[in-house]
């Protein structure tokens, strides 16, 4: 019997994390996160599915395909489109599957236009803030759907 899959999302620029401004989002690559969630996902009974696009269509496309492929859940970090993507909302809003935003940073904290998150008008819960832990936290919560 195959396991409950979490699709772990990631938007724009996170393919730099470890060298993009790491003052604010730490020194892990998303690499080393798909690595703590892969063991995580294994204590947990879960599988991951993760990826990462500068696009935000494939980012909408991927949260279609988890409802598609009956996910569990899913974990999206939008990034910038977080704060900007109308279409993503309405994507979140038209899949059963349940979204949990993350994020390394705090957005409350940092610039004023990062304090709107059309993410989470449609995502059942955030975690954000606990860097390269955001994911670890969420993927907990995931579980618990």
């Amino acid at each position: 019997m195959a396991k409950p899959v979490v699709y772990v999302l990631n938007g724009p620029n996170l393919n730099l994390l470890g060298l993009r401004e790491p003052e604010i989002y730490g020194s892990d690559t998303l690499d080393d996160i798909a690595g703590m969630l892969e063991d995580r996902a294994r204590e947990l009974g879960l599988d991951i599915e993760m990826r990462q696009s500068n696009h935000e269509g494939h980012l909408v496309d991927w949260l279609h395909e988890a409802q598609a492929e009956e996910a569990k859940a899913v974990l999206l970090n939008a990034a910038a489109y977080t704060h900007t993507s109308i279409a993503i909302l309405d994507a979140i809003k038209a899949i059963r599957t349940p979204v949990i935003e993350v994020h390394l940073s705090d957005p409350m904290t940092r610039e004023s236009f990062r304090h709107v998150s059309y993410v989470g008008m449609g995502a059942v819960a955030e975690v954000k803030g606990l860097g390269a832990r955001s994911y670890l936290v969420a993927l907990e919560k995931a579980a618990e759907l």
